[in-house]
């Protein structure tokens, strides 16, 4: 801050004017030479006059000023440089608490993610329901075996050579969902299939029917010995799991 100065002028003397009398004279040359050693007495001149007095004239008087306290020099402003840094040491925090945040995050995403998708994956039973071995050796030419695999009836059924050369005889081109017999099987006295009816769902009978295979009784629909549809409202044949068969 800048302060202005006031000045205040002191008034100046008068001219001094020494006083007029006719009194003794300052100084008396007598006197001046009663006082001066005698080895300077040859080498000053005395003036036998007196003295006369000399008008000194006074000198005006200075003009005091009584100036106030001026700050001239301003400090620099340095408060740019410590907003700055302040700024810089918020966005560091910043950064390192978004940093964490994000890191916490992914971590309880990926714990709930796992959690669900292990949900998701099947229990031991399941798997173990998953996956049926079976001894074809135990089943009787001209037989039926009937498993359960993850939740649906498999037919297993262990055909003879007059039910193999039966099923070969059919004219395809007369059936409704047309397959042949060697489609169907792996190994023609073996066939295997899901023992769920293709019109809703139903579980077809085995050695029934009007074509010696399968009948639902439910809305009579009829299988030949092949488990392709012959008669009734299915539409499609009966699902054919030969890839599941393994030799004996």
């Amino acid at each position: 801050n800048t302060y202005v100065g006031e000045s205040r002028k002191i008034s100046q003397s008068p001219e001094y004017s020494p006083p007029q009398s006719n009194s003794t004279p300052l100084f008396n040359h007598s006197i001046m030479a009663s006082r001066v050693p005698s080895t300077l007495k040859s080498s000053l001149p005395l003036i036998s006059k007196r003295f006369s007095p000399i008008n000194v004239p006074v000198l005006p008087a200075m003009t005091a000023l009584r100036t106030n306290s001026t700050r001239t020099t301003q400090i620099p402003d340095f408060s740019h440089y410590k907003k700055q840094s302040d700024i810089d040491t918020s966005r560091t925090f910043s950064y390192i608490m978004v940093g964490t945040m994000g890191f916490v995050t992914a971590a309880g995403a990926k714990a709930l993610v796992s959690d669900f998708v292990s949900s998701l994956a099947a229990s031991a039973d399941v798997l173990a329901m998953a996956k049926v071995e079976v001894d074809l050796s135990t089943i009787p030419e001209g037989q039926n075996l009937t498993v359960n695999w993850r939740g649906k009836p498999v037919f297993f059924r262990h055909r003879t050579q007059e039910e193999i050369e039966e099923a070969n005889q059919v004219d395809i081109k007369s059936l409704r969902d047309p397959q042949t017999d060697a489609e169907r099987v792996k190994r023609p006295e073996w066939l295997v299939m899901v023992g769920v009816c293709t019109h809703l769902g139903c579980v077809p009978i085995g050695d029934s029917g009007e074509f010696g295979g399968w009948f639902c009784p439910c809305h009579g629909s009829h299988y030949d010995i092949s488990g392709r549809i012959r008669k009734g409202p299915a539409p499609l044949n009966l699902e054919n799991m030969f890839t599941l068969l393994s030799s004996p």
